[in-house]
């Protein structure tokens, strides 16, 4: 009876070692939520891959995505700590943290982990409705993005300082996808992936020949300047897709951030396994391959940045510009 005891006390005290000194193997792992966006999104897909890559590289970590409406939606789940890490824009991220335009009233301090993707703001309207230019859109039923996200905000502000005047439809990208396909709405604004067309606006053109609306030149001037957080983008002949022209558009950086509860060892790890990663995120999103997302945030973020992705770009040897510090 004793030598059974003995060789079950064994057994047990194997498996507690095992468990104890294997990396990656513990008994309860933080769990992380990840707030990301329509699950109809090329950047749901790249959000279920980074959180494969943190699981796969951070012990401890069980990372969960969630899909939600995207940075609006994200940023209020932060201010009530419903989410841990999600994606954001940079210039409404940035409006949030220094409680500008929407967030005048209320802030919501959130710190960039990484940047990932450029994000042209492409105004996809269905060739047929013959928009040429972005005043055409005058009265026409017309989507300014998902409903709640940072794309239906920053398209609504820039087409007010523009004083283009469509009559909006708002929905789910899923919803409006329907509805240009239906020729319920003349068209809408959705974010690239990259320089490309986002899958989204892919499907529309499969069967639904688009158009894509090129700011003008005092257009591009006006969003300048009067949107410091924003950039236009000059999309060269094709970059959107075969037979697609060069156009002109407004748009922002795609990152990653975390509420500022989040602990430097957590987020310089987490950023660290993201930013070493070649494989897996360019599987699931093309237009990350190649990228280096140390540069990407050093140059397009423009709050500060977290105290861990800082440690860990710091160990890379980058200087970290002013204003992605803490004042």
């Amino acid at each position: 009876m004793k030598r059974v005891e003995y060789f079950g006390m064994s057994c047990i005290i194997y498996v507690l070692c095992f468990v104890l000194l294997v990396p990656g193997v513990s008994f309860a792992a933080k769990k992380i939520l990840v707030g990301s966006t329509s699950s109809s999104s090329s950047h749901y897909g790249y959000f279920v891959a980074a959180a494969q890559v943190i699981n796969k590289n951070v012990p401890g970590i069980d990372a969960s995505v969630v899909e939600t409406g995207a940075t609006a939606d994200n940023l209020r789940r932060f201010a009530r700590h419903q989410i841990d890490i999600g994606m954001v824009t940079t210039n409404t991220q940035s409006e949030a943290y220094y409680g500008r335009a929407v967030y005048e009233k209320n802030p919501i301090k959130t710190k960039i982990l990484w940047v990932y993707v450029i994000a042209p703001q492409n105004v996809v309207t269905r060739k047929d409705a013959k928009i040429a230019k972005l005043a055409d859109l005058n009265g026409k039923r017309f989507n300014a993005g998902m409903k709640g996200s940072s794309t239906e905000q920053t398209t609504q502000a820039v087409f007010k300082a523009l004083k283009l005047t469509p009559s909006y439809v708002a929905g789910s990208t899923g919803d409006i996808v329907a509805a240009v396909k239906d020729n319920r709405v003349v068209g809408y604004v959705k974010s690239g992936a990259g320089l490309g067309l986002d899958a989204s606006s892919r499907d529309i053109a499969t069967l639904t020949p688009i158009d894509i609306v090129s700011l003008d030149a005092s257009q591009a001037a006006t969003v300048t300047r009067e949107f410091p957080d924003l950039l236009v983008i000059d999309v060269p002949a094709g970059a959107a897709g075969k037979g697609f022209g060069a156009y002109k558009t407004w748009g922002f950086g795609v990152a990653c951030a975390a509420g500022l509860d989040m602990d430097v060892e957590t987020a310089y790890k987490i950023v660290k396994a993201i930013c070493e990663d070649k494989t897996e995120q360019a599987a699931a999103f093309a237009e990350v391959k190649g990228a280096d997302f140390m540069e990407m945030t050093l140059k397009y973020a423009s709050s500060p940045l977290h105290p861990g992705a800082i440690k860990y770009f710091k160990e890379r040897g980058a200087v970290i510009p002013e204003r992605l510090m803490e004042k």
